[in-house]
């Protein structure tokens, strides 16, 4: 039991008039008006805010004191799956080939390049474990990083010339990020660094030049500019004037054309820059249609588009030969096949490889360019995840690809498109030990409230009974049409080997089962998200994998919402609730314009400054607004106070709010990073200290059970 007292929030009611509605809320305080500021330095947020925070941070603290040897126990046990001086398998350019490693201990990486071997892919089927002679450190990010609460890179990437070296990188956690150029023979950088960039950029295919994201002060990306490579004055070259959509700049494949690209979650359009004149003005390809999403690249002789066209739900693709592609000259190529969705492709000089998904898994088409002919890249397993691993090199038959399931660790494989013959590259090494056959992996199918099979990836040791007992972890997402792949995980063994079950919910909201499944679980579809995953739940209880009051919800962001909508709906079913960075303040979030990702997410969530349907309709699920007086089980809020996405103040609130109103016994926690953003700490050691303290939650909410009957 803890010794502290649960942090009990000041009350100071903020009255909103919206559409001609009014509502009040008590917790509009713990937000600071100077949030902008606050992503730049935290030092000087609200007293009050800041003197709350710490309270919630000790007492969640205090709370889970008698699991301390257990967070240490399970932070050894991830730390020990992986390999500390392990490196990536090298990527061929030209006459190098370039790779990242770590050092024992370190927790972020070295990035590096060598002279390339005399065959034209290196034979090394597990990747050099020590450093090779002729190695040149391109950029030490543990030595950037020494002295700093907090460090990540954006992009890091060498002028197509191997001449520069450039990076963008982030020592806040709040996603404002400056960009370094240097010059590889000397060491020296060169110009002043890119102020308040997003992290994106490109060199043009000359090296003469850098194209740059600018993020504005609401931290949306909304200008692109260009200067000299070696440093220069800043042109700008594209300003988006609609708050509402993302930009982002790089080059296509042929090093043709740099592209500017703009879009958000159901509209696109694209721009185009001749490399071989990069400060020529970029020309459109085609207007923005709302609805219509188009993606181009070029091969050569002609561009490749994939797009949403002529109510193409789950895509198509087209090409068109003529010198700008506007929509008047594309050319059907491959069909659009409802629920087969058509996730990207890479283009190589003599083949297009495409990644289709279709009822929760993916697969790989090559095409030859040749003669268009298609073959698949085959695999076995019932549950599984499949991913393109990019070329630097345009002009190749060899193409990178990973695979990974539940039980299987991740593998790299060099596959050559032509003789169709695939090497093993790299397996994902766990040093403490790992028998992919003391595991099993499940699909199943849980039946919706509307009739819909929704899939549920499960993972457990194989000796366990399916009687019920076994405590379960349900992770779900459901947001953005992003998948949940199947993939191996080192952090979810920690649970699995201890006898737990843990399943992903395959929801609507996601696009695991199409394009459709998407847009099935969005804006005025978007209770489908919430009540899929309590299907799930209970499909799997009726299954005997687990059983109502012992099951752990665990979700993050846009997840965290969900995590808020079924605790609302069912607390009844948990035995605890993680929501990680959650986005539970939708109404309000939703309504203003100043926040990041407010304007860009309307189409997502609907807009309720305007819309009194939408309003209607975020009001009837929006977790923080639906709490109400019921017995809630255990939960844990985790946030960052440099979070640009979900900001600090969400859970912040929400917590505040649930404590208030809940009639069990049960804690509500919060714990917030003081030197962190959106993705938690960034070192990859620290980062698993975070898992082992959710972990420990889970198993530690179970053991209390706080809502047995």
């Amino acid at each position: 039991m803890s010794k502290l007292t649960a942090p009990k929030a000041k009350k100071v009611p903020f009255k909103i008039e919206q559409l001609g509605y009014g509502r009040t809320d008590d917790y509009h305080w713990m937000k600071d008006d100077r949030w902008q500021e606050v992503l730049r330095d935290p030092d000087i947020i609200k007293t009050d805010v800041k003197d709350h925070l710490t309270l919630e941070n000790a007492y969640s603290k205090d709370m889970l004191k008698p699991t301390e040897a257990l967070q240490a126990t399970l932070f050894e046990e991830m730390k020990g799956r992986i390999k500390e001086d392990d490196s990536s398998v090298p990527a061929a350019d030209g006459a190098w080939e370039y790779y990242v490693r770590y050092n024992a201990g370190a927790q972020h990486p070295i990035n590096a390049r060598k002279p390339r071997s005399k065959d034209k892919i290196s034979k090394e089927i597990i990747p050099f474990a020590a450093v090779p002679a002729d190695e040149q450190i391109l950029l030490d990010e543990d030595a950037a990083a020494k002295g700093l609460d907090y460090y990540a890179t954006g992009t890091t990437t060498h002028s197509p010339d191997h001449k520069l070296y450039a990076w963008s990188e982030d020592t806040q956690g709040s996603e404002v990020y400056k960009i370094h150029v240097k010059d590889l023979a000397t060491g020296e950088r060169l110009g002043k660094p890119v102020e308040s960039a997003t992290g994106d950029f490109v060199f043009s295919p000359d090296s003469q030049y850098l194209f740059w994201t600018f993020r504005d002060d609401n931290g949306r990306p909304s200008k692109i500019y260009r200067r000299p490579a070696k440093g220069g004055e800043d042109v700008l070259i594209y300003d988006e004037k609609d708050p509402g959509f993302f930009i982002g700049v790089g080059s296509l494949s042929s090093d043709k054309f740099i592209i500017i690209s703009i879009g958000n979650q159901e509209t696109s359009e694209v721009w185009l820059i001749p490399a071989s004149d990069p400060t020529k003005a970029p020309v459109c390809v085609e207007p923005r249609v709302t609805g219509v999403m188009y993606e181009v690249d070029h091969w050569d002789d002609r561009f490749v588009i994939l797009t949403n066209a002529d109510d193409a739900l789950d895509f198509k693709l087209m090409t068109s030969t003529a010198t700008m592609p506007s929509k008047s000259t594309w050319q059907p190529w491959v069909a659009h096949r409802p629920g087969t969705y058509i996730t990207g492709f890479s283009l190589y000089k003599g083949h297009l490889v495409r990644v289709e998904r279709e009822n929760a898994n993916s697969r790989i088409i090559v095409t030859k360019k040749a003669d268009l002919s298609d073959h698949e890249i085959g695999v076995k397993e019932e549950a599984y995840a499949l991913g393109l691993g990019g070329s630097l090199e345009y002009d190749t038959t060899v193409m990178r690809y990973t695979y990974t399931s539940p039980t299987t660790p991740s593998q790299t494989y060099d596959y050559d498109m032509d003789s169709r013959q695939k090497t093993l590259r790299k397996t994902q090494v766990i040093p403490s030990g790992h028998n992919p056959n003391d595991y099993v992996a499940k699909r199943l199918y849980a039946k919706a409230p509307d009739g819909v099979d929704v899939p549920v990836t499960v993972l457990m040791k194989k000796d366990v009974k399916l009687d019920g007992k076994a405590p379960l972890l349900l992770y779900g997402y459901g947001s953005y049409g992003i998948p949940m792949e199947p993939a191996f995980s080192i952090r979810n063994l920690s649970l699995v080997n201890r006898g737990w079950i843990y399943a992903t919910a395959h929801i609507r909201g996601g696009s695991e089962k199409g394009r459709g499944w998407f847009m099935d679980g969005r804006k005025f579809k978007k209770k489908n998200t919430f009540t899929d995953f309590i299907a799930c739940a209970e499909h799997l209880t009726a299954k005997g994998y687990g059983s109502k009051g012992r099951i752990v919800a665990y979700g993050g962001s846009a997840g965290g919402m969900l995590m808020g909508a079924i605790t609302n709906m069912r607390p009844d079913l948990w035995a605890g609730v993680i929501g990680a960075v959650p986005f539970v303040d939708v109404l309000n979030t939703m309504s203003d314009t100043s926040l990041p990702l407010t304007p860009p997410e309307w189409p997502e969530w609907g807009n309720p400054i305007e819309d009194k349907a939408a309003y209607d309709y975020i009001a009837s699920y929006s977790p923080y607004d639906n709490i109400a007086a019921k017995a809630y089980p255990p939960v844990l809020a985790t946030g960052g106070l440099s979070d640009p996405r979900v900001t600090y103040w969400e859970p912040m609130k929400w917590i505040s709010k649930l404590r208030e109103f809940n009639t069990s016994q049960a804690p509500m926690l919060l714990k917030i990073n003081m030197e962190a953003g959106h993705g938690g700490a960034s070192g990859r050691f620290d980062f698993l200290k975070e898992i082992a303290f959710d972990y420990a939650f889970a198993i530690w909410a179970v053991d209390k059970g706080y809502l047995k009957a």
